[in-house]
């Protein structure tokens, strides 16, 4: 609540959903998916739940500390249908 009270242009989320239960995962996903429409701000989402990446407008995945590969999703999911 902090972080989104100052209407950031980018919020970082570092591992949100890390050590949560899926159900709890989705809440929180909803919100970030939420802060995203309603106010503009571009949200990074730092995890390692591929899952998660299906929700994404833009995924980029890191190996060995570079850039491995950056892809579109053409049709993204709501958390809502995001599975773990």
């Amino acid at each position: 609540a902090r972080a989104v009270a100052k209407r950031p242009d980018v919020l970082l989320c570092d591992e949100p959903t890390g050590a949560l239960d899926a159900k709890t995962g989705i809440m929180v996903l909803e919100a970030l998916a939420k802060v995203n429409d309603e106010l503009g701000t571009t949200t990074l989402v730092i995890t390692h739940n591929a899952a998660i990446q299906d929700i994404a407008h833009r995924v980029v995945n890191f190996a060995s500390g570079t850039i491995a590969s950056v892809h579109g999703n053409a049709t993204r999911k709501k958390p809502s249908e995001v599975s773990w």
